[in-house]
């Protein structure tokens, strides 16, 4: 063979060579187990993506990024826009942090437009609320005591609710209807209520207590309100029967009906139901505590303005946001949400609606690196099925928040796996206990999501986005994520 045939031999190996190293991505530094391992790692989700029978007819979206590097290292419709469901409080709690800070409260202002004469005001009191979603009963109780301290036991004229701090929208525009009873999807005003620490803002707790076979459940409702009104005609069965009950709310009024059975042995049954204009629940409140410490009034107790030169008695504050965030991640309160988008609409726009509040998200959503160009952002919450991310987008945003200042808070808030506490845990606390896992979960019909951080098994750190839309049982999607996360950590 000649000098000539030995040199095309050669650069026929160097071209196949050439072609391999392109088909792999191999670079001289690599070793043959981190290629084998990511290939692995590639291969496996790909195949289970490909085969699980419950993502036959759904749209799988996923991607993964190195922790440190931001590189992405795994895509499978990455960029594809899916509906987030609760992964928009990703965004919500991001934007929030930055606008607002870790440190900002709300506050709660009791104000009078008159004079104190002895024991008496003579004119009218104001509870003006500024989006404090944390107002307890106990609140309301320590507001009627400082009104007290000051020495007013009796207002001559009207006691004034006050929630013209953000617009009168009650619900985000793309709400549906039967969501409209739940704590999930209350109403949104600047003066507001919870009945417990879940700080379910504009609820009532409603528990079913079940009697002697042929009785009527008993039912109460917390706090003890005459704002809501119960009509039961549910029945109390032997013990053994099935429970079928049914808890629903009239629309435009405060009317909670229940139907149905109960068996006598059962265990009682408690919903969390959206009262009908949450400020003069707010009020209602008020009263109660106003006449526990007390103190009467002449005129009535209604909603209006508090004129601008009113004089203010008592400023209530909220915890601030970097505690507020525990229960909005943790528990994934949508009210939360949406009232922090109408404050960031209030704080930089001065108008507390959604759209204002909306166009701070996105904003802030650009500034920490994600393409505003292939969002579609409707509340804060992700209620709403109109909301559409890429999973890529996500990954990009919770890489990008690791050199904020805030980011403890925004990590801390975050679902711990596997975690038992319910403000720890959250809507993790009972999957992949063995999993090192900080995540928001998300769920709305036919839609099941899972975005945040994983160590793997090898002590690296990984970003995922994990978004499952059109499913038949969004119910099935929690143990696919399951199986992707723990696909990647190994």
């Amino acid at each position: 063979m000649t000098a000539k045939h030995y040199s095309i031999g050669a650069f026929f190996l160097f071209l196949c060579v050439l072609a391999l190293v392109v088909a792999t991505g191999y670079e001289p530094g690599d070793s043959a187990g981190e290629r084998g391992e990511q290939r692995t790692m590639e291969e496996k989700l790909d195949q289970y993506i490909e085969h699980e029978p419950n993502l036959k007819g759904a749209i799988t979206g996923v991607s993964i990024r190195d922790a440190t590097s931001g590189e992405k290292i795994y895509g499978h419709k990455g960029e594809i826009r899916l509906r987030p469901a609760s992964n928009m409080k990703l965004l919500t709690a991001a934007a929030a942090l930055s606008v607002l800070g870790e440190d900002y409260t709300f506050s709660t202002k009791m104000l009078v437009n008159g004079t104190v004469q002895k024991n008496q005001l003579i004119g009218d009191l104001f509870l003006k609320g500024k989006g404090d979603p944390t107002l307890l009963p106990a609140d309301f109780d320590m507001i009627a005591q400082k009104l007290k301290e000051k020495g007013i036991e009796k207002i001559e004229g009207d006691i004034i609710g006050d929630d013209s701090w953000y617009d009168d929208v009650r619900l985000s525009p793309d709400l549906i209807w039967s969501d409209e009873d739940w704590y999930y999807g209350a109403q949104i005003s600047a003066l507001t209520a919870s009945p417990d620490k879940d700080y379910d803002a504009g609820t009532v707790m409603v528990e079913v207590h079940p009697g002697e076979p042929g009785d009527k459940p008993r039912v109460t409702v917390t706090p003890d309100t005459n704002y809501v009104r119960i009509r039961n005609t549910a029945e109390t069965i032997p013990a053994g029967g099935e429970e079928e009950l049914t808890l629903e709310r009239v629309h435009g009024e405060n009317t909670i009906t229940i139907e149905g059975t109960i068996p006598a042995n059962a265990a009682n049954v408690k919903e969390w139901m959206a009262v009908w204009e949450p400020t003069r629940y707010a009020l209602d409140l008020f009263r109660q505590s106003l006449k526990k410490h007390g103190i009467t009034w002449t005129g009535e107790v209604k909603t209006g303005i508090a004129p601008a030169d009113a004089q203010s008695l008592y400023t209530h504050p909220s915890m601030p946001l970097s505690d507020l965030l525990v229960p909005f991640m943790k528990l994934s309160n949508n009210i939360h949400a949406e009232m922090l988008v109408k404050e960031m609409g209030k704080v930089v726009h001065g108008e507390g609606s959604w759209e204002k509040g909306l166009e701070v998200v996105e904003s802030e959503m650009e500034a920490l690196g994600m393409n505003t160009d292939t969002l579609l952002i409707r509340d804060g919450s992700g209620i709403s099925h109109v909301n559409l991310l890429p999973p890529d987008e996500i990954t990009k945003l919770l890489y990008a928040v690791q050199e904020q200042d805030w980011f403890e808070h925004y990590l801390h808030a975050l679902p711990v796996a596997g975690a038992p506490d319910r403000m720890d845990g959250g809507t993790l606390r009972y999957r992949m206990e063995d999993k090192n896992v900080q995540a928001k979960t998300g769920t709305i019909y036919g839609v099941s999501t899972l975005s945040g951080y994983v160590e793997t098994n090898s002590g690296d750190k990984l970003i995922f986005s994990i978004m499952l839309n059109n499913l038949l049982d969004e119910e099935e999607g929690q143990a696919i994520e399951n199986k992707l996360v723990e696909m990647i950590a190994n």
